[in-house]
């Protein structure tokens, strides 16, 4: 449907199209001619990133592309982004809550809470050193196999706020450990951690361009 919207080539060579992205997301020609109710959960999301990248994008926005899938299909649909990301330079912009899953596929992560960006930064820099407290509590609760691995738990209070209407200042601060009084009126803007690191907090970034809510 993309190549035929987008007026690809001819019929024969959209056909062709077709049949080498297939192959591409490793999947028979044949299953060109099936119906999504005769493919499998893991196949029709193949197909999903065959058709993503029928007309050649530079950017694909993956939103929980593995999230309905088993834990075994999930790995296959992982590998294949990587793949694709590799051999053909697409970059993926990856929406996902399963923070393992974003720590395997992603060079890069932003943090968001309530529509508004927490924390950002390179992959290593997030998840071995996580700066604001809602990161701190998302990446302490990531389960862990060893069973010697001590948790810290970072405590989360409250309910989340309706994004409708979120609360003044820093989003966060109805369920932060470290709130303070600042916290309820300004909001943070993404300050400096490191070179490839930025955090918006009132208690671990400077507050030098932060600001009142209109």
């Amino acid at each position: 449907e993309a190549l035929d919207a987008h007026r690809t080539g001819t019929p024969a060579n959209r056909h062709q199209r077709v049949l080498h992205l297939l192959d591409r997301v490793g999947l028979s020609p044949s299953y060109a001619e099936r119906l999504p109710r005769q493919l499998s959960g893991g196949q029709r999301q193949r197909v999903g990133v065959a058709a993503a990248l029928a007309s050649g994008p530079d950017l694909i926005v993956a939103d929980e592309p593995v999230s309905a899938l088993d834990v075994s299909v999930q790995a296959q649909v992982l590998n294949l982004f990587a793949e694709l990301q590799r051999d053909l330079g697409v970059a993926v912009l990856f929406i996902a809550h399963d923070l393992a899953v974003v720590e395997h596929l992603s060079q890069r992560v932003a943090v968001m809470y309530l529509g508004r960006i927490a924390e950002v930064g390179d992959t290593r820099d997030i998840f071995a050193d996580p700066s604001h407290p809602y990161t701190r509590a998302l990446v302490a609760a990531i389960p862990h196999p060893d069973p010697e691995h001590r948790i810290d738990v970072v405590p989360l209070s409250g309910e989340i706020p309706s994004p409708l209407d979120p609360p003044t200042g820093c989003r966060f601060h109805p369920r932060c450990p470290r709130v303070t009084d600042t916290c309820h009126t300004v909001r943070p803007d993404l300050e400096p951690v490191s070179s490839t690191h930025q955090a918006a907090c009132l208690v671990t970034a400077p507050p030098a361009h932060a600001h009142a809510p209109h």
